[in-house]
């Protein structure tokens, strides 16, 4: 039977390069977009899950951590005095202009607190010490800002809200979900570049909480006290911020239909070829039943040959969606291929090629044995 399912599949070398091309060019759409997607969504995320806060106190209704809205800044006082509670901090997140020696004017997006290394933020390397940030007009720039606003060094100025800023600091990996860059610097400088909206107040409280205590009691007691405010577990808070990019972006219909697309052109395919081939050896199978090989027999066969175009489909889709990750990371993007998403991808594969074969399925179930006979 194996023999049988070779040969058949094998006949027309020409027909089953078409079929494993079409299976791999499904394969890569699928994984280039959906990793695309998830590296998207990493960065709606990604600060709310590196700063080292368990509770966020938000605005009531924030849609998401980028669109923030400011509220007094003094509930701080009676987040700290909630039993449970090791510690809280103010933190802005806000968008400011800044002003490039182009002469063109960008976005920036400024995360501002009074201590960083007491929040973790920012996360993995960087140039310069946080703790000047205190000591007059300066910020910390993503090294991703190069991309956009052009090359920058350490001791250059920019003009950010009309007032102009020293760059002390480099980081790397600060991202939004918009591309916009990230901006640090201290609290205080943040609510004068944008006093009309800031001063005396914040756009979320970071909260810690103190070891052994029950953190749902806490945020009840935080809700309680500050009833126009939303209180969200640092999960809760970063699925809540992916979530809203995916519902009012149309990103989320616009993957599930990439990911249709990707699934038709790879059953289309391998339907059409697996059928043909079928046509072209009904005496072949004719002769499977004739020699006591019943439909199971058949399907066997079929499946074996839908389970081999997928596999090496899948190998020719996933090696060029691996090999691009660096030429995509270079272009200032993320492509996220999870172990656990190339699996699913791959048992995805396997079982739509043995849905298409059904098709070829029902031809030959009602083949007669003696057309092997026939002339």
């Amino acid at each position: 039977m194996v023999d049988l399912a070779l040969k058949t599949l094998l006949h027309d070398r020409t027909r089953f390069t078409i079929t494993v091309a079409g299976v791999a060019f499904a394969v890569l759409l699928v994984l280039f977009q959906v990793g695309l997607f998830l590296g998207l969504l990493d960065n709606a995320s990604v600060t709310v899950e590196h700063i080292d806060a368990d509770l966020w106190v938000t605005s009531k209704n924030t849609p998401n951590v980028d669109f923030s809205h400011a509220f007094p800044e003094s509930r701080v006082d009676r987040v700290r005095s909630v039993p449970g509670v090791a510690r809280a901090d103010n933190l802005i997140v806000s968008f400011l202009n800044i002003d490039l020696p182009s002469g063109s004017q960008e976005s920036v997006v400024t995360y501002a607190l009074e201590d960083f290394e007491r929040w973790g933020i920012p996360w993995g390397t960087w140039e310069g010490n946080l703790s000047d940030l205190r000591r007059g007009d300066y910020l910390f720039l993503d090294q991703s800002a190069a991309k956009r606003f052009g090359p920058f060094a350490l001791g250059d100025y920019r003009e950010v809200n009309r007032e102009r800023l020293r760059i002390i600091g480099r980081t790397r990996g600060a991202k939004s979900f918009t591309t916009t860059p990230m901006a640090f610097l201290d609290f205080r400088l943040a609510q004068r570049l944008n006093a009309q909206t800031l001063r005396g107040n914040t756009t979320y409280i970071l909260v810690k909480i103190a070891p052994g205590a029950d953190a749902p009691s806490v945020a009840a007691e935080i809700r309680r006290r500050l009833p126009f405010n939303d209180v969200h577990t640092r999960s809760e808070w970063a699925a809540k911020s992916r979530r809203y990019w995916v519902a009012n972006t149309g990103l989320g219909f616009n993957l599930f239909i990439t990911v249709f697309l990707g699934c038709l052109v790879g059953v289309v395919v391998v339907a059409q070829t697996l059928y043909t081939s079928t046509m072209e050896h009904l005496k072949e199978f004719g002769t499977v039943k004739a020699i006591g090989g019943t439909n199971r027999d058949i399907y066997a066969i079929l499946t074996r040959q839908a389970a081999v175009s997928a596999l090496i489909g899948y190998a020719l889709g996933a090696i060029p969606a691996l090999l691009i990750r660096p030429a995509v990371a270079r272009g200032g993007l993320q492509l996220i291929l999870q172990p656990s998403f190339m699996a699913l991808v791959l048992g995805g594969t396997v079982a739509f090629c043995i849905a298409a074969s059904l098709l070829s399925f029902n031809k030959v179930a009602g083949i007669d044995p003696g057309l092997v006979f026939r002339t």
